[in-house]
């Protein structure tokens, strides 16, 4: 993980009585000596009436923009008087997490904070669709803030996978590693590192479990390969013994798991972007297990990570009046 010269926070509504994310991003902006983006994306759609012009279209946007830039411009007083430099930003824009990862992209953000969405989901174990999409679209490492209390010597959990049993790039546990010791030593607080494997792989074939016997020399080989390689990578990155949890457990269950009984204040994660078939015969842990952790997330991409969402901002989405139904 670079250095953190710029944090982009999204501010999911302005006029919320408490901004968890932003007191979030103020606190790293102090610690890292970084410049602060408060930006907020208007999504709604405008929906357009016949008298509806293009000059008054126009006033209509600038009246909500304006109005909410003044929101942001008083939180922005916030960071000055903690000594932070902070700009105010606003777009109508849609859908919100391009918008996110577009600013990020035009102000060179090293870091975007956004408050987790505490929307209804589809599955109990998935995360809103939004938050979701931001984290697999994002080039910069996103914190997704679940908890409102402030950052008090925070204990951080890395969790790798230096097996990469599931596809992720063997740099990316170097990069998740990074940005748990920079957080860290950022906050004065402490990084244990986790790594959890299921003790018999799922492509190994039943013709090779044909007894108990065989079985658990099976699970005894898993497990000694997984805690040579975890304990190699642990000790590179200097984490002391006492913290460091090797888990023989499905990663889903035992990331958030892990992160209870230590009493994580924050978990750093890996991440790739993955479409079609190969998304849904690999499944993802990742988007899997956020939404069972109940602390902060931070998820970090491989170097090199391109995003596919383009420059183009697509500004107001009209919405055509629905006509009354004829009988």
């Amino acid at each position: 993980m670079q250095k953190i010269h710029r944090i982009l926070v999204a501010i999911k509504n302005p006029e919320a009585p408490s901004l968890p994310a932003l007191d979030k991003a103020l606190q790293l902006a102090q610690a890292f000596g970084a410049s602060l983006e408060i930006y907020h994306a208007i999504a709604e759609p405008v929906y357009m009436e016949y008298e509806l012009s293009d000059q008054s279209l126009r006033a209509l946007t600038d009246t909500r923009v304006a109005g909410y830039r003044k929101k942001l411009e008083s939180l922005a007083a916030r960071a000055a008087a903690l000594r932070v430099s902070a700009n105010v930003s606003v777009d109508w824009e849609y859908p919100t997490y391009q918008a996110i990862v577009r600013r990020a992209h035009l102000t060179h953000a090293d870091l975007i904070v956004a408050e987790c969405h505490q929307g209804r989901r589809t599955l109990p174990w998935l995360v809103h669709v939004t938050d979701w999409e931001l984290l697999r679209t994002s080039h910069v490492p996103v914190l997704l803030v679940r908890t409102p209390e402030p950052y008090q010597r925070p204990l951080v959990l890395a969790a790798i996978d230096p097996t990469q049993a599931h596809g992720k790039p063997e740099k990316l546990d170097r990069e998740i590693l990074s940005a748990a010791g920079r957080i860290s030593r950022a906050l004065s607080g402490s990084v244990h590192a986790m790594h959890a494997y299921c003790p018999v792989p799922l492509d190994v074939p039943s013709s090779a479990i044909r007894s108990d016997a065989s079985a658990a020399l099976l699970y005894q080989a898993v497990r000694a390969q997984a805690r040579t390689m975890f304990e190699r990578v642990a000790r590179h990155a200097r984490i002391p013994r006492a913290r460091r949890h090797l888990i023989d457990f499905d990663p889903v269950l035992a990331i958030p798991e892990t992160a209870h009984d230590v009493g994580a204040d924050l978990v750093v994660m890996g991440a790739v972007s993955r479409s079609g078939l190969k998304r849904i015969l690999v499944g993802n842990t990742a988007e899997r297990a956020l939404g069972a952790i109940h602390c902060d997330v931070l998820v970090v991409k491989p170097k090199r990570f391109a995003s596919h969402v383009d420059d183009d901002v697509r500004g107001v989405r009209l919405v055509a009046p629905q006509l009354p139904y004829a009988y």
